[in-house]
């Protein structure tokens, strides 16, 4: 079967909270013969990790790698990627993927009132500009 991991599946994996639930999604991502997971999972897993589960950044980043690095997982790995640049440095996830999907949809300039993610964006290179 070809399946579509939902969020709450992903966390069931990373967290591991919940034996049973936690077991259901191990057996799931186990038995699929392909397993897709959409960057909005990712931006959610990120954000719920974060604020509900008070995670470190570089735990995010960490789980968010071994939910993909799964042989059997497809995902967006450029925008992924662009993702993890942003965590890794100290941003959030959801930014990263923000500023690739814009570029991908042919915007040139990142524009945010968030101060830290167009710092982080020009680090890279990004055009990013704040917003007054």
């Amino acid at each position: 079967m070809k399946i579509t991991a939902d969020t709450n599946v992903l966390l069931r994996l990373v967290l591991a909270d919940d034996e049973a639930q936690g077991l259901a999604a191990v057996e799931a991502m186990e038995n699929a013969s392909l397993v897709a997971i959409s960057v909005h999972s990712l931006c959610e897993l990120a954000w719920v990790l974060e604020r509900l589960y008070k995670k470190a950044r570089s735990e995010i980043a960490t789980a968010i790698r071994g939910v993909i690095e799964a042989e059997n997982v497809v995902v967006n790995r450029p925008a992924v990627d662009a993702g993890l640049a942003v965590l890794d440095a100290g941003g959030d996830f959801a930014d990263g993927v923000i500023a690739f999907d814009g570029q991908w949809l042919g915007g040139e300039t990142f524009v945010s009132f968030d101060k830290t993610a167009v710092k982080l964006l020009d680090g890279q290179g990004i055009a990013a500009q704040l917003l007054k």
